[in-house]
């Protein structure tokens, strides 16, 4: 089990269900991201927790009109997961040992992503 990955979704784990058409690695330019933009499974890898660029991929992406499905994947962890859904990942990829430190409750009290708003919070 310690080599399986878990997919996290706003509704809770999930076996992984498909490849990525590419992987991209945190250092890409981003001048390249507009090659990928006609793939269907686009991941992009977070070597480490404390690593956001893959953020701001996320984000440009998304920007560059970017319509297919986007997974984070590797060093996030259940408080990052909020976060990543706002800039336009769809799910996250763990590892099964993740999974057993933070279960699945764990990241569905982050699943309700879309009801925090930081800039309605700030204007009161």
């Amino acid at each position: 089990m310690s080599d399986q990955t878990i997919i996290v979704r706003d509704d809770g784990f999930h076996d992984r269900d498909a490849e990525p058409d590419v992987t991209l690695p945190p250092d890409i330019d981003p001048a390249m991201l507009s090659d990928h933009l006609d793939h269907g499974l686009v991941a992009i890898d977070f070597p480490a927790m404390g690593d956001g660029r893959g953020f701001s991929l996320a984000r440009r992406l998304r920007e560059l009109g970017y319509r297919g499905r986007l997974r984070a994947t590797g060093g996030l962890i259940a408080d990052q997961y909020a976060m990543a859904r706002r800039v336009g990942f769809d799910e996250v990829e763990i590892p099964s040992s993740l999974a057993q430190r933070q279960p699945e409750p764990q990241w569905l009290a982050r699943a309700d992503w879309q009801e925090w708003d930081h800039r309605a919070d700030l204007a009161g």
